[in-house]
C-alpha cells in the first residue's frame, strides 16, 4: 500500500516513514504544501496522511482542493491541533478521520489500516467516452471495435483509465506494468506508451491518450466529445 506522508517536522516524519515502512508500507514524504502537491500530482496513492500546519500552507487547503478535484484517497488529518471546532473543520473539509498529537504509533497504523479496507467491490469495467476496459475478461472496445492489447499495454492502459483524467507519472506507470524499480533513461515506456497510443486513438477523431510532459500520461475525453 501506498502513502503519501505530509509532515514537516523532521523527527516525527522519519519516525513515522521507518514505522510505517516496517509494517509494509510504502513511503513517501513531504515537507511542505507545495511538495505534497507535486507527489499529489504525480503519483497514486492509497491513503494520505496530513498534518495541518505547514510552512507554506495547510493541511486543510490540500484537502479540500483534492476533494474539489474528485480525489476521494482516505486521508488521515494528523496534527497537534485537536480542538473541537478543528476537527469539525477536518471531517467537514473531507478528512476520513483525525488523530491528535502526540499519539501511540500503534493507533496510528490501527487507523491507517482501518481506512485501508476495501469499502466496496473493486470496479471490473472501466471506461473513459467510448473506450472500454474489462479487467476481468481482459476485453477492450473502442466504439465496439475490439482491440487487442499485450500484456504491458493492458496494465498500462488500466492505470490511466483508474485515474481518468488525472496525470499519471511515468514512474507509477513503470511500476504497475513492471513491477520494478523505474528506469529513468530507458525509453521502454514511451515505445509501450506510443503502441497504446496508435491502437487506441490512430481509428477515432477523439484522441484519449495524452502526453502530459514532464510528468507522464493522462487518458482525458475532451470536452463535447
Amino acid at each position: 500500500m501506498r502513502v503519501l506522508l505530509i509532515e514537516d517536522e523532521k523527527k516525527l516524519s522519519d519516525f513515522i516513514v521507518k514505522g510505517l515502512t516496517q509494517e509494509g508500507f510504502s513511503v513517501d514524504l513531504a515537507a511542505t504544501a507545495a511538495g505534497a502537491e507535486d507527489r499529489r500530482l504525480n503519483g497514486v496513492y492509497d491513503l494520505v496522511i496530513m498534518d495541518v500546519n505547514l510552512p507554506d500552507g495547510d493541511g486543510f487547503s490540500i484537502l479540500e482542493a483534492m476533494r474539489r478535484e474528485g480525489d476521494a484517497t482516505p486521508v488521515l488529518m494528523l496534527t497537534a491541533r485537536g480542538s473541537v471546532d478543528d476537527k469539525v473543520r477536518g471531517l467537514e473539509s473531507g478528512a476520513n478521520d483525525y488523530l491528535t498529537k502526540p499519539f501511540a504509533f500503534r493507533e496510528l497504523v490501527a487507523r491507517a489500516r482501518v481506512l485501508l479496507r476495501p469499502a466496496e467491490k473493486p470496479v471490473d469495467v472501466l471506461a473513459a467516452g467510448d473506450l472500454t476496459l474489462d479487467v476481468r475478461s481482459r476485453r477492450v472496445t473502442r466504439g465496439g471495435r475490439r482491440i487487442e492489447l499485450t500484456n504491458k499495454e493492458f496494465a498500462l492502459l488500466e492505470i490511466l483509465l483508474r485515474n481518468s483524467g488525472r496525470p499519471v507519472s511515468r514512474a507509477v506507470l513503470w511500476e504497475h506494468a513492471w513491477e520494478g524499480s523505474f528506469e529513468v533513461d530507458s525509453n521502454v515506456l514511451d515505445v509501450h506508451m506510443g503502441r497504446l497510443r496508435r491502437k487506441v486513438d490512430a481509428d477515432s477523431p477523439v484522441k484519449l491518450v495524452r502526453t502530459v510532459h514532464g510528468v507522464g500520461y493522462q487518458i482525458d475525453v475532451p470536452e463535447g466529445a
